[in-house]
């Protein structure tokens, strides 16, 4: 995908209001109580909040590093299996979207099928996201045995690029959940056949 899917997603306030039929019939603040939320919908939404939870991790412990309450070993050792068990995690949850949920709800209901679209270019500039951060992570941790300010320019580069992937990633969850947790309510999983 280009750059300019990347600034479309960073830009976006929220979905097209044609495809929000859904989520204003079933706004957030009804979705614990609703009887269709456990299953697919709640861990849909465990998933997702999980995501938020380790890329808030990220960028704290990246402001620890460069605030200096974290030394650069002890930083490496503390954010590397996070940023891995992150990337993976993301990556992984994409693909079962893109291929497994996505084409069930888009047949299920044809009137949101731009909605899964518009998510599906989404992953991909993700995707690319989700490689400038591992290269800049990974150029990060390279400099580690390398002089303070080439740790600090590193460090200062990585952060620029975990910015811009946490601010894509908490667009796009949310608009993903609007789309897909109102369909899920309003059907159930067996009618989906997602059960």
């Amino acid at each position: 995908m280009t750059g300019s899917t990347n600034s479309s997603l960073l830009e976006r306030p929220g979905l097209p209001e044609d495809l929000r039929w859904l989520a204003e019939k079933y706004p957030r603040e009804i979705w614990q109580g609703h009887a269709n939320i456990h299953g697919v919908a709640k861990m849909w939404l465990q998933r997702h909040d999980m995501f938020r939870e380790l890329g808030g991790m990220l960028s704290g412990g990246i402001g620890d590093y460069r605030e200096g309450r974290l030394t650069a070993p002890d930083f490496a050792r503390w954010f590397t299996p996070r940023l891995n068990h992150f990337l993976g995690n993301l990556d992984g949850h994409h693909n079962v979207e893109d291929y497994q949920y996505f084409p069930v709800f888009a047949k299920a209901e044809p009137r949101l099928k731009r909605g899964f679209d518009i998510l599906d270019a989404d992953h991909h500039a993700i995707h690319e996201g989700l490689e400038r951060n591992a290269e800049a992570a990974n150029a990060f941790i390279r400099t580690l045995q390398e002089s303070e300010d080439k740790q600090r320019f590193a460090a200062d580069a990585y952060a620029d690029e975990n910015s811009r992937l946490i601010a894509m990633l908490t667009r796009h969850l949310a608009d993903e959940e609007d789309l897909i947790i109102p369909l899920i309510l309003d059907r159930g999983d067996r009618a989906l056949e997602i059960d």
